[in-house]
Order: structure tokens, then C-alpha cells, then sequence
């Protein structure tokens, strides 16, 4: 005895319906709170280069005052004996230029 081909009720098609709902519904869910969270990330990480670029023109601010010459002047003459050349110290060479 064959079998007949049944045909899908009412039911069968309104929870196929109401599946896919769900599986949509979680999958944007999911995509909307992973965007959020990614959002948040990139606000850290923008807060952070912002204080490391901070950070960064404050240490270059250091480092050009501590390698200024009146900075350096003091400490070249007392800890190594030297002292700034007069202009009679002064020795300019000329220039050689060697011909092709």
C-alpha cells in the first residue's frame, strides 16, 4: 500500500515561520551586541593613543629641554672639562671639492 503525499497544515507552516523569526531575531541580536562591544573596544583604544600621544609630546618636551645647550653647558663643564670654544678657537677649513 503506497503512501500519499501529505500536504503541510496551517500549523507546520506558521512554526516554520515563527522559526525563522527567531533565528533571524538572535542572529541580528548577536551581531548588533558584538558591534557594540566592538564599539566600546575601539573607544579604549582610541582613549589610550590619545594619552600615549600625550604622553609622547610631553616626553619629546623633556628631552628637548634636557638637550639644550644651556642645560648641557653646565654639566659639559663640570663633570667632563670642557668649555664653549671662543672665536679665535675657531678653525674653518676650506673647502676641497675633487674634479670629475
Amino acid at each position: 500500500m503506497a503512501k500519499r503525499r501529505v500536504e503541510p497544515r496551517g500549523r507546520t507552516l506558521v512554526l516554520c515561520v515563527l522559526s525563522c523569526f527567531v533565528l533571524v531575531a538572535m542572529a541580528v541580536i548577536y551581531r548588533r551586541s558584538e558591534g557594540m562591544s566592538r564599539a566600546r573596544e575601539l573607544d579604549r583604544l582610541q582613549e589610550r593613543r590619545l594619552q600615549l600621544e600625550g604622553r609622547r609630546a610631553s616626553l619629546q618636551g623633556d628631552i628637548r629641554a634636557a638637550s639644550s645647550r644651556v642645560r648641557l653647558a653646565p654639566i659639559a663643564e663640570r663633570k667632563l672639562g670642557m668649555r664653549i670654544a671662543t672665536d679665535s678657537q675657531y678653525v674653518i677649513l676650506p673647502s676641497t671639492r675633487l674634479a670629475p
